[in-house]
């Protein structure tokens, strides 16, 4: 680890097409370390693009612990071993209860595939065509205990189009995230934001 990069654990249950993002981002220079990436689910996709960096994986399989708190124990256990200055929750499709969330406030962020707070949870893109949204995006936002509701760090939007399908939508929005994800990472390594009471606070330049 270099002194000047935040070292990250990374949260993963599927393909993990924003951990290859954020990756990629840390091999051409973004100012963070990814110390570790942990999933849910055996089988998920994003662990190879771990491998392939040589990020070290671990699994901590949520069907394995009896309830959700034994579940998250182990899961910080995991975490902890690594003392991240930030946790990446990158398609980790499990809702976090009250304690986890309170161990890592201030270091634990979370993209949703919308404009908060417009369409928290799921099937987001439908519910925008459906809503007749002129538009639409991805939000980065610090976790807190209500699900999709933390302070929003940043947005990227996308333009609603006519006769747009769910997948269209979600295909365009998924390249912005691609992007603004390690943007928002790079910031929070270099000091630029910070979450203080229930705001994020923004500097103009990077601390020290």
């Amino acid at each position: 680890m270099k002194p000047d990069r935040l070292p990250v654990v990374v949260l993963i249950s599927g393909r993990g097409s924003n951990l290859k993002s954020i990756l990629d981002a840390v091999a051409a220079g973004l100012p963070a370390e990814v110390c570790a990436v942990i999933s849910n689910r055996p089988g998920a996709g994003g662990l190879a693009h771990a491998a392939a960096a040589g990020v070290p994986t671990e699994v901590v399989d949520h069907t394995r612990f009896a309830t959700r708190e034994a579940f998250e124990a182990a899961l910080t256990g995991a975490i902890d071993r690594h003392a991240p200055g930030l946790v990446v929750l990158a398609g980790f499709m499990r809702v976090l209860g009250p304690e986890f969330v309170r161990h890592y406030r201030g270091r634990l962020i979370n993209i949703h595939p919308a404009l908060l707070p417009a369409f928290p949870g799921l099937d987001t893109h439908r519910r925008a065509i459906e809503a007749g949204a002129a538009e639409h995006g991805a939000s980065v936002h610090f976790v807190t205990e209500e699900v999709d509701a933390g302070p929003v760090i940043h947005q990227a939007r996308v333009p609603v189009l006519p006769g747009d399908t769910p997948e269209a939508l979600a295909a365009r929005v998924l390249e912005q995230e691609h992007r603004l994800y390690p943007e928002v990472i790079g910031w929070i390594a270099e000091g630029r934001v910070r979450l203080e009471g229930d705001r994020v606070v923004r500097e103009k330049r990077a601390a020290g």
